[in-house]
């Protein structure tokens, strides 16, 4: 299958971005953004690596693996959007938001403008570059799937780090996913600083 970077490389755009987010269902922590621009040089060899897929499929231990090829292999940024801000303008927003920051570290960090960017989903965000949404685009372009897999990664070391702060409620299992044992020890504890308020409690079983 043709790759969209490749077809997007034949019309003359020479840096096109993935971008996909992680976190958007928890109840609790931020929701994070990845960007990734896999050089054409590299995208042949990239390609190859059956490991660089959507995320959600990769087990936790393979997808740190991963996420430590790819940060010495891809040109990349983050954009985390915390849960306070979640809060005040809503988990859709709040993920577009966290998408623009992404680009804009992306950009800063490499010190090179994108041209072109593959959102994953329905997604459309407010930028100058081209953009286009693809639905699961995780799973059908390289870039998007480079870019679920640095934004999990980030995100779940924010949430262990989390867990040392506030270790009631074993953020670092959960990662804030409405699990079974994180409806048990909020409704123990309460919420803590960073539980969003906006998300009711009737969704913990069904949050993915």
């Amino acid at each position: 299958m043709i790759q969209e970077e490749e077809k997007l490389w034949k019309k003359g755009h020479k840096v096109v971005i993935g971008i996909d987010e992680a976190g958007r269902g928890p109840l609790a922590g931020p929701v994070v953004a990845g960007a990734v621009f896999i050089p054409k040089k590299d995208f042949s060899r990239l390609r190859k690596n059956k490991f660089i897929r959507d995320s959600k499929e990769l087990t936790p231990k393979k997808r740190k693996e991963v996420y430590e090829f790819l940060i010495g292999s891809v040109k990349w940024g983050t954009g985390v959007v915390s849960e306070k801000m979640i809060d005040r303008i809503n988990i859709f927003q709040a993920t577009r938001l966290a998408m623009k920051k992404a680009i804009k570290d992306f950009e800063k960090r490499n010190k090179i403008k994108a041209d072109f960017v593959i959102l994953d989903g329905m997604m459309k965000i407010d930028i100058e570059q081209k953009q286009k949404s693809i639905i699961k685009a995780d799973k059908k372009v390289l870039s998007c799937s480079a870019a679920s897999i640095i934004a999990k990664v980030t995100r779940d070391e924010m949430m262990i780090k989390y867990d040392k702060k506030y270790p009631l409620y074993n953020f670092k299992q959960h990662k804030g996913y409405g699990t079974r044992e994180h409806a048990k020890k909020l409704k123990k504890h309460g919420p803590c600083p960073i539980h969003r308020k906006s998300f009711k409690c009737s969704s913990l079983d069904n949050a993915r």
